[in-house]
């Protein structure tokens, strides 16, 4: 598999007190990886420093083999089109005043791509994608009408409609039911394989991990604490960190 982000050594700072410390991680195409760890870890910091929300102050970020902080801006911006980030909060991340077509369509918007029929075709097809049926009935809905579990759909194929290379998903099931969670993590399962997306997994719940991802990195207060495959980090945990969070899952 083509190795799409690699991280290393990663370190965030905010006004001189670290919140993220030498992290290391490979996101391959096809594969989900989870990025796993309490409140307060730093698992959405490291998203949002990949993203580019966040300046990192040391550490590396190559992204299909480029080195971030070496590029330009305007060659930043441009692989960072590659990529795209599904925040927690569906209902905050979704433009209130905007109905389900246009909210989808805004990425090609945002990056001048298309005229408006072929924006509101990819939009329609990104539905289909996350299989938000029958797409018709959504397109000129407003984001209050929806379920969690539609919006957390609708968010994905906003995500997808510029046919990135790369999803970060920071917590994309929290607030949702037990069996609607288990399919949003199954869907983004199914696209990577399909697309051929790399996808950073951002969750507190192992169990989710366990089920959608290859691998899993580990963190506690701003630090990597253990990454592996998910069955050996899960099966045998070499930090006392994650076999507490295994225990408790269990328990």
């Amino acid at each position: 598999m083509t190795t799409l982000l690699e991280i290393d050594a990663l370190t965030v700072e905010f006004s001189g007190v670290t919140a993220v410390s030498d992290v290391t991680l490979r996101i391959a195409a096809g594969e989900t990886v989870a990025l796993v760890g309490g409140s307060g870890a730093g698992k959405s910091t490291v998203a949002r420093a990949i993203a580019g929300l966040v300046s990192p102050a040391a550490g590396t970020i190559r992204f299909e083999g480029e080195e971030l902080g070496a590029a330009s801006r305007r060659r930043r911006r441009q692989l960072r089109r590659g990529m795209h980030l599904v925040f927690q909060d569906s209902y905050a991340a979704l433009p209130p005043t905007m109905r389900v077509a246009d909210i989808v369509a805004e990425p090609m918007v945002i990056h001048r791509q298309g005229d408006s029929a072929s924006r509101r075709a990819a939009a329609v097809a990104a539905l289909e994608s996350v299989r938000l049926t029958p797409t018709a009935t959504y397109l000129d809905r407003f984001a209050h009408e929806l379920s969690g579990g539609q919006r957390q759909r609708v968010a994905f194929a906003r995500a997808l409609v510029t046919r990135p290379r790369l999803l970060l998903a920071d917590e994309p099931a929290s607030g949702l039911d037990a069996s609607l969670r288990l399919e949003i993590v199954d869907l983004m399962t199914e696209l990577a394989q399909t697309q051929g997306l790399a996808v950073l997994h951002i969750t507190h719940d192992l169990a989710l991990a366990a089920r959608s991802c290859s691998t899993i990195v580990v963190m506690q207060d701003g630090r990597e604490v253990e990454s592996g495959p998910t069955a050996d980090v899960l099966n045998a945990p070499a930090h006392d960190y994650t076999a507490a969070l295994v225990a408790a899952a269990s328990g």
